[in-house]
């Protein structure tokens, strides 16, 4: 992101960089509309299906989509963040918030189908699940696979169960 220009944007969509302001403050709230665009057509959470199910089809396909060109993108954004303030306010907003609120409603079904223990907090458990994911993209740890997220979501499901596994380990 850093090498992009807003000329390079408007030459692209064969538009003039006037253009391109008029619709976006900046050259991070052109990349963020673009990520969020393909980023929801390819992350959905799937409905109608056990919350065990939709919640691992959902990492699995945020992981696959993480694991290229979007997982660096979201990095970039990130690191940017850093910098700007409008861009990680923006950010934060545009996604983190959005996805955060769907997985929320998806612990809250859980909790309500029985899944998971009726004192969790929607919140904290949606980031103990999402959390990892941008651990493992941002320093690299492991590789954004499905085993990934299989280990995720068999342990959250494990550790949050409304009647915990009895497996022997304290």
């Amino acid at each position: 992101m850093q090498k992009l220009t807003m000329e390079a944007i408007a030459k692209r969509a064969k538009v003039s960089k006037a253009t391109i302001y008029r619709w976006w403050p900046s050259k991070a709230a052109v990349v963020i509309d673009a990520f969020m665009e393909n980023h929801l057509a390819h992350t959905r959470i799937p409905e109608g299906v056990p919350v065990r199910d939709a919640l691992l089809t959902h990492l699995k396909s945020l992981i696959t989509h993480y694991a290229g060109p979007q997982g660096r993108l979201v990095a970039q954004l990130v690191a940017e963040g850093q910098y700007d303030s409008e861009t990680m306010a923006s950010f934060r907003v545009r996604f983190w918030n959005e996805r955060a609120a769907a997985v929320e409603k998806l612990m809250r079904r859980g909790i309500e189908e029985g899944v998971f223990r009726p004192d969790l907090d929607p919140s904290a458990a949606a980031q103990l699940f999402y959390a990892p994911v941008y651990l493992h993209l941002l320093f690299g740890i492991s590789p954004l696979d499905n085993a990934l997220a299989e280990q995720l979501v068999d342990l959250g499901i494990r550790d949050l169960a409304a009647h915990p596994v009895q497996d022997g380990r304290a």
